[in-house]
């Protein structure tokens, strides 16, 4: 019965994550909760693909740090089923590089659904503070949805590749009432508690409207502190993230760029290369601009010959 408990924390927490992939945890964990046994090939399909770990690594002067997969406050057992970035050791990563001196800019490697609303403001707020020290951009590659968002609208500069997307600006609290399934099972929970609220968000008994009302009012305060960060990275007004900025839907990457929610459109080599850096060795000298010119006519010459 231990996933019981994990799906009542998850079920108290308020995410800025894809709704599908919040859906799949919690049906994995009521399924869990409920006694059904899983073979492990039937959890890694019902689970968000597990994202590997990936260590901040220099790449020239530059500190490339990922922000991967379901992104928790710390590392803990949500990190564990599905992979992901605490973003406590993120923020020690990306403190450790503004610092470094042989470091002379930042690029944040995005590819995220988001994650926990606990620790996101936070990330965020300390990525914001450090404009101005040193060169940071967040590149996308290939989502940037709610929580990621969040955290990556704070960089001096946020760059999309052209496949990518971003936005998913919203949250969400879920409640699963796993009774019927535990009563098929026949398991009859109690819960023993002390104080008007505990426990009030369980997933053993049905949501009643009291308890329903605090979790929305809960949920629409964390969005407005969504709202109000997003604002602040990308200098809008708060209304322009509220009406538009995706209203809650990924954009893709040229459109993100059009309405502001990006600055720019390009590969994370391109990104590297500005800082001349490169993914692949040794930074290519490109030719003139006039000898690029003479290059692509002799190209088409070729194509048509």
């Amino acid at each position: 019965m231990k996933y019981a408990h994990i799906l009542m924390a998850v079920t108290e927490e308020r995410w800025a994550l894809q709704e599908s992939k919040l859906q799949a945890i919690i049906d994995f964990l009521a399924a869990q909760s409920s006694g059904q046994k899983l073979s492990a090939e039937e959890v890694a399909a019902r689970i968000p693909v597990k994202v590997e770990r990936e260590a901040a690594r220099q790449v020239g002067r530059v500190a490339l740090l990922p922000l991967r997969g379901v992104i928790a406050n710390r590392m803990n057992m949500m990190t564990e089923i599905s992979g992901g970035t605490s973003s406590e050791g993120f923020g020690i990563a990306f403190q450790a590089a503004l610092r470094a001196d042989d470091i002379k800019a930042i690029v944040i490697d995005v590819d995220s659904p988001g994650g926990m609303v606990s620790g996101t403001a936070e990330l965020s707020q300390m990525i914001h503070a450090a404009r101005g020290v040193k060169p940071i951009v967040a590149h996308v590659n290939a989502t940037a949805a709610s929580a990621a968002y969040w955290i990556a609208s704070a960089a001096t500069e946020m760059v999309v590749t052209p496949s990518g997307g971003v936005g998913d600006i919203g949250v969400l609290g879920m409640h699963d009432d796993v009774s019927g399934a535990l009563e098929k099972a026949g398991v009859k929970k109690t819960i023993v508690k002390a104080g008007k609220f505990k426990a009030a968000v369980n997933p053993f008994t049905p949501l009643d409207d009291e308890t329903r009302a605090r979790m929305q009012a809960r949920v629409d305060a964390a969005y407005g502190t969504f709202v109000a960060d997003v604002a602040r990275n990308r200098g809008v007004a708060l209304a322009r993230v509220r009406e538009g900025f995706g209203q809650g839907e990924m954009v893709d990457a040229t459109q993100a760029v059009a309405e502001g929610m990006a600055d720019r459109v390009g590969t994370l080599e391109e990104t590297l290369q500005r800082f001349g850096a490169s993914l692949y060795g040794e930074v290519i000298a490109q030719p003139p601009a006039g000898r690029r010119s003479a290059l692509q006519r002799d190209k088409r010459a070729l194509a048509l010959s």
